[in-house]
This record gives structure tokens, sequence and C-alpha cells, in this order.
């Protein structure tokens, strides 16, 4: 991954703390699959992993970059209703400069539904 990279992980596990759906796709897998079909700004890449930990707070999503860029963890996602939100704070989040994105500007969800804010990893070469 480069510093320009941006990936946005979907936990595609989640079940919004509820029993396994009927028709056997959990709402993440659906979150994932509804922004694979839609795709996503330019330089923002859908990954989808097994697990955030957030399992009771709706669909759970992070955005990462490379070296010096800072990581954000959302919940309460609705993978019909914030397909939308994430492809806006994914491309905003894609072109800052490390990650972080001015409160002003983030979509509202985001403002009210971050989970974490990781810091970069130092690069220590001395």
């Amino acid at each position: 991954m480069t510093k320009h990279d941006t990936e946005l992980l979907v936990c595609v596990k989640c079940r919004r703390g509820a029993e396994e759906p009927e028709n056997g796709i959990r709402p993440g897998q659906a979150l994932h699959d509804a922004l694979a079909g839609q795709g996503l700004p330019e330089g923002v890449t859908l990954r989808p992993v097994e697990c955030l930990q957030n399992c009771d707070h709706g669909c759970s999503v992070a955005l990462r970059g490379g070296p010096g860029r800072w990581t954000y963890v959302y919940g309460n996602i609705d993978e019909n209703e914030h397909l939308a939100t994430l492809a806006e704070g994914a491309s905003l989040y894609h072109e800052s400069a490390d990650g972080l994105i001015p409160w002003r500007s983030r979509p509202e969800h985001f403002k009210r539904n971050c989970i974490a804010r990781i810091p970069p990893l130092e690069n220590d070469n001395g």
C-alpha cells in the first residue's frame, strides 16, 4: 500500500446483534455487496474483513491509508441508507494528506458514529 492508497474495510460478518438472517446474507455482507455494485471513488479499494468486533452496533467499517495516515473505525452503518455517506467519507479521507478530515467537512453520520481513531505507525529509521 502506498501513501496514497485508501482501503475501505467492511465487516462482512456483521449481524447487527441479531440472529442469522433468514436469507443467509448478513447485513455486513449486504453492505459490502452494495458498495461493490455502486463503485467507490478513484483511489479507494473495497476490502471485506471477517470481524471488526462491534457486533451489536450496526455494520462497521474502517478507513485506512498508508504510512503517516490515521485510521478510522465507524459503526451503526446501515447497508441501505449509508452507501452515499460511505462513498463521500471515503473520498474525503482519500483526498486528505494524513487521513484527518476536518470536523465540519465530515458526513454527519461520521461525526456521530466514530468508534475509534487510530494514530499512524511511527516510522523509526534510527
